[in-house]
């Protein structure tokens, strides 16, 4: 009998229970070290604002949460939590400060051996991103980012150099963060100093073509450097469902799955797609390709990571659309669900969703590399005495998402694990802001500057705790 008509949920034995924080929003010391300043430094207002010539003060990722001073006080904090993995970043400008040298910095080389000796101290295996939303700013104002081929040469030098140095402490990486964000995100996803707006679909897919094969360089460096090394892309996950049965609202929502699809299959399949050929096509772009390239692609990922936060809606009728707010890629709300303080729609299902969608398609392992609910925390005493958050809502979010990952399981779908965003609270990504919080843990900083970077564990903390303990049998279906 299966398990879906008790309530024991299953998860995988050794299935790689955590959390994950980006350098850009949690690190800070943002010019000390030896770093580089980073595309980041210039975005106070997050995705969506106007940046700036220099970092600006108001910028909170400057300070961040002070990881980069508070990371051991953190990572003690995740192993009690009893996290398995850690998802980070390695913030490439503290490596190479302009992208584009020769030599690496050693402060930040070592500061990144001293965080994953940390984590391995716990038994926490490091899982790192090489690129996660920062590019040095140097690559962006003098080459315009991904646009140039050039960075492909910069982006191997980088990867190479850390390959080697945690080859030893490190064997889960992933290349790029939810790579088809640059389409909407293009600056921050990929270092393009030229305007949204200004920007042609020529020069947008002539750099995604870049990071493609950036990305393939990477698995092929990975695999020969450290061959008991794991590497994975990662995608923005957004499935998209048909506005109404219409067949012509149905073919909608499978153009705009292509749109994202069209990453996940160049990394696991080696080779662009025959429906990206047509929109090229239809589109006027030709994709310049160097010799070699195509061998290159060919070297394809060993896992498929993603972030999964909201479905969407899509539909061919004009008069339906209207935009949510504060998505990263725009879509029709869906009548039948509710929306976070942000405008996110709440599908715990879509998840299910969309591991059977990537599994059927690929056939590879999946790894849930960021899921979770930002929302205003309001610090308050406990029975205890001590200081925390009563997060139900958090509580009830990530434990309706993790049936749903139960569910995928019983479908036979191979899931990794699991690690939810902003595991401490950091800066977000989307809106710059620390009120918009994700964490178990509460850092006391504020969108003010004000605050004393105190940590504090919310009542999501204690509940996370038992669900690794129990290997998610303590979820309620």
């Amino acid at each position: 009998m299966s398990n879906s008509h008790n309530n024991v949920l299953n998860f995988p034995d050794g299935f790689l229970w955590g959390g994950a924080i980006a350098a850009n929003q949690a690190e800070g010391a943002f010019d000390q070290y030896g770093k580089g300043w980073s595309t980041q430094d210039v975005a106070p207002k997050g995705v969506m604002g106007p940046i700036t010539e220099t970092p600006t003060e108001d910028n909170m990722k400057l300070v961040g949460i002070d990881f980069y001073h508070r990371y051991k006080e953190d990572v003690k904090l995740f192993a009690e939590m009893g996290f398995k993995v850690f998802r980070t970043s390695i913030a490439w400008s503290r490596i190479f400060p302009k992208g584009d040298e020769t030599e690496p910095n050693e402060e930040g080389l070592q500061f990144y051996d001293d965080l994953f000796d940390e984590c391995l101290k716990y038994g926490i295996q490091p899982l790192v991103t090489l690129s996660h939303y920062e590019t040095p700013l140097h690559l962006s104002k003098e080459y315009d980012g991904w646009v140039n081929r050039k960075l492909i040469g910069f982006y191997a030098r980088y990867a190479e150099t850390v390959f080697r140095r945690y080859k030893d402490k490190v064997k889960y990486w992933l290349t790029f963060n939810e790579i088809n964000s640059i389409l909407e995100a293009p600056f921050m996803s990929g270092g393009i100093y030229t305007p949204k707006d200004k920007l042609s679909k020529q020069d947008l897919y002539q750099a995604i073509h870049h990071e493609l094969v950036a990305s393939a360089t990477a698995v092929k460096l990975c695999h020969e450097i450290i061959p008991d090394a794991q590497i994975g892309c990662m995608i923005l996950s957004m499935p998209t469902y048909p506005l109404t049965p219409n067949p012509d609202d149905v073919i909608a929502a499978m153009q705009a799955e292509h749109k994202n699809y069209f990453f996940g299959d160049v990394h696991v399949r080696g080779r662009y797609p025959g429906y990206m050929k047509r929109y090229f096509r239809e589109h006027g772009i030709e994709i310049k390709m160097e010799a070699g390239d195509e061998e290159t692609l060919l070297h394809t990922v060993d896992f498929i990571s993603f972030s999964y936060y909201v479905s969407i809606c899509e539909t061919a009728d004009p008069s339906q659309k209207e935009e949510g707010q504060g998505n990263l890629f725009s879509g029709v709300p869906n009548p039948y669900l509710q929306a976070s303080e942000w405008g996110w729609q709440i599908d715990p299902q879509g998840l299910r969703y969309v591991l059977n969608m990537f599994y059927d398609r690929y056939q590879k392992p999946l790894f849930i590399v960021e899921n979770g609910l930002g929302a205003v925390d309001e610090l308050v005493t406990g029975p205890d005495g001590e200081k925390t958050v009563e997060d139900n809502y958090r509580i009830q979010y990530l434990n309706d998402h993790l049936v749903q990952v139960a569910e995928a399981v019983e479908d036979g779908v191979e899931v990794m694990g699991f690690t939810s965003w902003g595991c401490i609270d950091v800066v977000s990504a989307s809106s710059a802001q620390l009120k918009k919080r994700y964490g178990y843990i509460y850092v006391d900083r504020h969108d003010d500057g004000s605050g004393t970077l105190e940590r504090y564990r919310k009542k999501s903390f204690h509940w996370y705790k038992e669900v690794i303990s129990t290997n998610g049998r303590s979820l309620k279906r």
